[in-house]
């Protein structure tokens, strides 16, 4: 027989009457532990919540809310659809009460909640071979290191979640008590967690093959992006942990159009990604009627800064792999709607799109950064223009380091466009501000909310839902 074990608060820890959250906060949740008193007592069982941590992926922030936050705050697309709360959002205007920032923080820390059950249970599993432990340790580690990641970069500050309470009493409610109501750590704390858990899978995630998987290549990839971006960059280590992911086997894919077609799923570009089987399995990738399809207006449009980026450079192959145009019933004020754009790297419509955590060409050109940082300007642009070539761009050279930067910059923005990466790139290059504060639409004319970011609206509000459950919450400046 199974026993529910709540998560409560200080007021019901000597009484459990309902089976509701009680503070509507994360990471605290409900779950079931066997008659054993094991949390997980069975192989079967650790298999069981290894499935729930990947099916994660096909959740509403990795299939929508990833690429329209990486996407649709910056200058390569506008908001689309009818949302008001994605508007605020775009317009730089978000507000502690956005449903959109509130669903975020609730879905990444349960991701992370459900990564703390395999980390701090899957011992119990007597009948799971240790190697197989172990091996789901260095998953679950780097799973918990991308939420944290994604979180800390929104945020700033923000809890550190290691425990899934499964139980609260008088005995060990003081231990539980910062898991049931806890407070924001500072950046540097977030980020060493960060790096451990990536240590951690470094030494026990699969080989680097796996790449529907959390494994060892993905690992270094995703610590290359952590010292790019954490305050006071550590370009050494953001070059030593390149160095390991091209040292992999990797290689970038001849034709650009193939990393999308779902017909090279796994392919040799790829460092880690999610992968879509359909309807009905763990991962049916259902995002892509989001962005693609003229049924009714699209989340994240194609915007006039992006499609003229692609025009000055000449780059066809790109431009044609990222973005479609239709005819479509309705108008806006930026596209006509005989010829609307859409984004079009998620374009599978049958819940079998796959799409990138992390691939070859991103890692290559956080290298070219780091080398730009260190003076090494020739190295850096050897990089760059490897990656042009595959699609079919003369080489470039840069002047000097502050150049050679913002070339690299452009080239993420073609190379990556859609993908998740620009509003994080342009905040951690510092360069958020100068260039999203120019904006402009097909005429030329700065968009009327592109004076609306400063220096706070770079990270969003903590929830007002989740401060209000958890009084040890404190807020962002400027909300």
């Amino acid at each position: 027989m199974k026993n529910i074990m709540l998560m409560i608060s200080a007021s019901t820890v000597l009484s459990v009457s309902s089976c509701s959250n009680y503070l509507d906060t994360e990471p605290i949740k409900e779950t079931t532990v066997e008659s054993t008193g094991k949390v997980i007592a069975t192989a079967a069982e650790g298999e069981s919540r290894m499935t729930s941590i990947y099916a994660s992926f096909g959740g509403e922030y990795w299939q929508l809310d990833y690429f329209f936050n990486g996407d649709a705050q910056t200058d390569n697309s506008y908001a689309g659809s009818d949302n008001t709360q994605n508007f605020q959002q775009d317009e730089y205007r978000i507000l502690s009460t956005n449903t959109n920032v509130s669903r975020d923080w609730g879905y990444i820390y349960d991701n992370i909640n459900k990564c703390n059950f395999i980390l701090n249970y899957i011992d119990e599993a007597k009948d799971l071979p240790a190697a197989r432990k172990e091996e789901m340790i260095g998953e679950a580690s780097l799973v918990r290191a991308l939420n944290l990641f994604h979180a800390v970069q929104l945020w700033g500050d923000v809890p550190i979640a290691t425990k899934a309470v499964v139980n609260v009493n008088q005995d060990n409610f003081d231990e539980v008590y910062p898991q049931l109501y806890p407070t924001r750590k500072p950046k540097a704390e977030v980020y060493a967690a960060i790096i451990a858990d990536c240590e951690t899978a470094i030494q026990k995630a699969p080989a680097s093959t796996y790449k529907f998987r959390a494994n060892k290549g993905a690992a270094n990839a995703l610590l290359a992006k952590v010292y790019a971006t954490k305050d006071n960059p550590d370009w050494g280590k953001v070059k030593q942990y390149c160095d390991a992911v091209l040292a992999g086997g990797y290689t970038l894919l001849a034709n650009y159009d193939n990393l999308f077609d779902t017909a090279h799923e796994g392919n040799s570009e790829s460092i880690w990604e999610a992968n879509g089987e359909g309807w009905g399995s763990p991962i049916g990738a259902w995002g892509t009627s989001m962005f693609y399809g003229t049924d009714w207006k699209k989340f994240m449009t194609p915007s006039n800064d992006l499609i003229q980026t692609f025009a000055n450079e000449g780059d066809v192959v790109r431009e044609k792999s990222s973005i479609i145009r239709k005819e479509v019933s309705w108008t806006d004020n930026y596209w006509a709607s005989a010829n609307y754009p859409f984004a079009y790297k998620m374009r599978i419509t049958d819940g079998k799109q796959n799409f990138y955590l992390l691939r070859l060409a991103d890692i290559m050109l956080i290298k070219a950064e780091a080398l730009a940082q260190t003076e090494d300007i020739e190295g850096a642009m050897a990089l760059v223009n490897q990656v042009r070539a595959r699609v079919e761009l003369p080489k470039i050279s840069a002047a000097n380091k502050a150049n050679a930067l913002d070339l690299i910059l452009k080239e993420r923005k073609m190379e990556l466009a859609f993908e998740g990466h620009r509003w994080f790139d342009l905040k951690r290059t510092g360069k958020a501000i100068e260039i999203l504060s120019k904006q402009k639409d097909g005429n030329g004319v700065i968009l009327p909310y592109a004076g609306n970011l400063n220096q706070n609206r770079l990270l969003w509000p903590v929830p007002q839902t989740k401060k209000d459950a958890n009084p040890n919450l404190t807020q962002n400046p400027g909300y």
